[in-house]
């Protein structure tokens, strides 16, 4: 008789009987789903990497894919909407596998209703984003729900980028005496949405970061600086980032609060709201690991980039207290920093 598979629920379903907005935002609920459900089920070398792309060999050389899907609510923000950001997102975690983005595909979920100039505008934007980042959507899908069943469009982008270079740019990469970099204020995106949902207003206008990093990345492995590892600091944020990369790692991390980068209009929406922007989704900065003696050279190349601007080495790797991230404030104190919990911002990529 053959062996039946293994039907039990390796996640108690008296502890989460239902899946909540939790799951898909990044912290520990998201590593739960991903760690006891999706892992064990489709396990094999290149997923148990948990890189934001998948790096394999080819006849013709190295190649990255990623996917990612989007349901950003609202669809139009400041400084981007769904459209670019389904572009942007897709194209970002090409790059933080060291590949230049080729190709992508588009798979679109509309909802009955939807306005066809609404419908239009988006396209438009993912238009602009694949010329802008070198890339040719190639294939595609269309699927249309019930009205009141899709909240007007929801977009997956998968894509292909090429590997020019020998270095592996991953996780494990990282060693001691590293140099953590971000390239540019955090928090924006995440705090810019949620700013048009609850009606916040500024002295000027909060704008996503929403942007390509392909052609930053690609200038620091013009400028010969061996990347150890690179991550775009998305759902979860700068915070979660470092957690992930300090476990899979199995080195620690150290932050300096006074050289992390936000705006003020970042840190009072925050304040207001009750955020740690350490939490807060961004969707065009990344964290670049590097060796410490090339670490002026990458905040050099950085700040000579539009996506750089703001750049700041802030932290380093350590061997001792493998696995945990610590940040030090001001008056010289440490605490520990962990995976977010529960949900801060749902629906914000």
């Amino acid at each position: 008789m053959p062996e039946q598979p293994n039907l039990v629920c390796p996640i108690p379903i008296k502890d989460y009987p239902k899946v909540v907005l939790a799951h898909g935002g990044g912290g520990s609920f998201t590593h739960d789903l991903i760690e006891k459900m999706f892992l064990p089920a489709f396990e094999n070398p290149t997923l148990s990497r948990l890189h934001d792309g998948a790096v394999f060999t080819t006849d013709s050389g190295r190649m990255a894919f990623s996917t990612d899907s989007h349901v950003v609510s609202p669809l139009f923000f400041p400084g981007g909407d769904i459209g670019s950001l389904s572009v942007y997102g897709t194209v970002n975690d090409l790059a933080m596998c060291g590949a230049r983005p080729q190709y992508l595909s588009a798979g679109f979920i509309l909802e009955e209703g939807l306005p066809m100039e609404t419908l239009w505008k988006i396209i438009q934007s993912m238009s602009r984003a694949a010329q802008e980042t070198g890339c040719q959507i190639v294939t595609g899908d269309t699927k249309v729900v019930d009205k009141g069943k899709g909240d007007g469009v929801f977009i997956n982008t998968s894509g292909v980028g090429i590997i020019e270079h020998d270095r592996n740019i991953d996780p494990t990469e990282v060693h001691p005496g590293d140099a953590v970099l971000v390239s540019g204020d955090i928090g924006r995106h995440g705090m810019a949405v949620m700013a048009v949902r609850e009606g916040i207003e500024f002295e000027t206008t909060l704008q996503s970061d929403c942007a390509s990093l392909a052609e930053l990345v690609q200038d620091l492995l013009k400028a010969n600086v061996p990347v150890h590892c690179l991550r775009d600091l998305t759902r979860g944020g700068l915070a979660t980032a470092m957690v992930e990369i300090a476990q899979t790692s199995g080195y620690s991390i150290h932050l300096d609060e006074n050289w992390i980068p936000l705006c003020r209009e970042v840190s009072s929406a925050c304040e207001l709201l009750g955020l740690d922007p350490l939490y807060v989704a961004n969707e065009g900065r990344l964290a670049a690991f590097v060796p410490s003696a090339y670490a002026e050279r990458a905040l050099q190349v950085m700040h000579a980039s539009p996506q750089g601007e703001s750049a700041s080495i802030i932290g380093r790797v350590a061997k001792e207290e493998a696995g945990l991230v610590t940040m030090t404030n001001d008056l010289g104190t440490s605490r520990l920093i962990t995976r977010l919990s529960g949900e801060q911002l749902p629906r914000i990529c």
